[in-house]
């Protein structure tokens, strides 16, 4: 499965539990740890959980084994490392305060059509 493939399959795992704001950014120039990242918001912890929850179960079925994922217990701000891709599922004050779009300083590209 290539970066492309795997970006639209996280996409369309964040779009089954309605993730709100779904960016897809490409960091291929910016950096070799990964093509895109991903970042989502739910609206409680327990969406985000279930957001990042459904990207890994999706992930899995496709054979993709995921290479870490950290703050599932907490719910704030989940991030799920699928290699290529690199997934962001956090609350909407979470991510304010980060703003990883401007962090990583690349035009945010919207995943999903509203």
């Amino acid at each position: 499965m290539n970066s492309e493939q795997l970006q639209g399959l996280v996409i369309e795992a964040l779009e089954e539990i309605k993730a709100v704001d779904v960016v897809a950014l490409d960091v291929r120039r910016l950096t070799s740890i990964a093509d895109g990242i991903v970042i989502a918001s739910g609206t409680s912890q327990r969406h985000v959980q279930s957001l990042a929850d459904n990207v890994l179960r999706r992930a899995r079925e496709a054979d993709v084994r995921p290479l870490g994922v950290e703050g599932e217990q907490v719910g704030d701000w989940v991030l799920v490392d699928l290699g290529d891709v690199i997934v962001h599922v956090m609350r909407p004050e979470v991510r304010d305060f980060y703003n990883l779009e401007k962090l990583w300083g690349v035009p945010a590209t919207p995943a999903i059509e509203a």
